[in-house]
């Protein structure tokens, strides 16, 4: 039996077996090298073989590495107490992923909206092109017919509404809707970066008809755009956000960021994890968003991202398979004439590691570490990929 049949096949994965990394590179078993553009889909945003992460998790293995959430440690308190004093969070609650973020998020607008509107008020409405997760609730806001298909009927009680003000009007209800959830920059949705001002017009609407405003940051936040939120930019604050890929440098972790008059309709029972916000995970969290919170880096990043965008477009211009190019920071995306899965596949055997994000856009998620000569290297790389 091939070992890799023992795997579930929920994915088509690459035909190289990835043994080691070191800086933006991933090596195979055949020694290859791979210049990493995916950053384990947004995960591994210090790259490979980062020391001070190495040393946290040593560190951290030599204390408590799991107790459940029915006894206080200090890891946990500590990351929250940084949270809180680094966003518009009064409180946090930390899980295991992003999907299960969403999901509590849910859970937590809902029990809020109960409190101050009753019953009716418990719908949620997602944006076209979100993706939330794939678990029952957040599959319903996830707008992917092929994954959504197989698995109906989903959670009842979630509406996807187009990315257009004046429809988001109508729907947005205060007699029936809880929470509206939108990605600040919707990435496995083809890299679209939601405008600012649409932004601003969604807080005051939401505000207005008291609908909780949830930012699902799992992808784009924690330094990816060049702040530290991705919401920073517009100058909104939600009421609930959630973060988790790069969180803890690999390890398995997801938050949601709570605003005290959310927190406030929670109640001990109402929601529960054995595993988030453990210590070990909490305490390389910590080391973490230390360094994805500097201010050096996230100007590099915006920088990086500036430069990033105006290639891409140059490219874009000198060619005639390049449709569109969207993104900030180090997240971006390019709209193809041919299939996204002919690039990946092609940049791949070049030695460059790419995503897709929807059949014909090429995502770009380079770990934020990188270089500026590394960048111009896999640009080189793609390009010579795309035909």
């Amino acid at each position: 039996m091939d070992t890799t049949e023992a795997i579930l096949a929920t994915y088509k994965r690459a035909p190289m077996r990835i043994v080691r990394g070191e800086g933006v590179e991933l090596f195979d078993d055949e020694g290859n090298a791979y210049l990493d553009f995916t950053s384990g889909i947004a995960v591994n945003a210090l790259g490979y073989g980062d020391e001070g992460l190495r040393e946290a998790m040593h560190t951290a293995a030599d204390g408590l590495v799991h107790v459940s959430n029915l006894y206080r440690t200090e890891p946990g308190e500590a990351l929250a107490r940084w949270f809180v004093e680094h966003s518009f969070a009064d409180r946090v609650f930390f899980c295991n992923s992003g999907a299960e973020a969403n999901e509590g998020a849910f859970k937590f607008a809902r029990r809020w909206a109960r409190a101050i509107g009753g019953a009716p008020k418990h719908e949620i409405v997602a944006l076209r092109g979100a993706f939330h997760g794939r678990l029952f609730a957040t599959l319903a806001a996830t707008d992917r017919p092929q994954y959504r298909l197989p698995y109906r009927p989903l959670a009842g009680g979630i509406t996807i509404a187009e990315r257009d003000l004046r429809e988001l009007e109508g729907m947005l209800d205060a007699e029936t809707v809880a929470a509206l959830i939108v990605e600040p920059v919707q990435g496995e949705g083809g890299v679209r970066v939601l405008d600012e001002g649409f932004l601003l017009e969604l807080r005051a609407l939401t505000r207005e008809r008291k609908v909780a405003l949830i930012l699902d940051e799992i992808q784009c936040g924690l330094g990816r755009t060049g702040w530290l939120f991705a919401h920073e930019r517009s100058g909104i604050t939600p009421d609930l956000m959630t973060i988790a890929k790069p969180l803890a440098g690999g390890l398995p972790m997801g938050a949601i960021l709570v605003s005290s008059e959310i927190a406030c309709a929670v109640r001990p029972g109402d929601h529960g994890t054995t595993f988030g916000g453990g210590p070990f995970v909490a305490a390389v969290a910590r080391y973490v968003v230390e360094r994805l919170s500097d201010e050096t880096l996230l100007a590099t990043v915006r920088s990086h991202g500036a430069w990033l965008g105006d290639t891409l477009d140059a490219m874009a211009k000198r060619r005639t398979d390049i449709r569109a190019v969207r993104g900030v920071g180090l997240m971006w995306g390019l709209d193809t004439v041919q299939p996204a899965a002919d690039i990946v596949r092609r940049a791949r055997e070049r030695g460059l590691l790419v995503l897709s994000a929807g059949d014909h856009t090429v995502r770009l998620l380079p770990p934020l570490t990188i270089r500026r000569d590394e960048l111009a290297v896999g640009l080189a790389r793609l390009e010579a990929s795309l035909t």
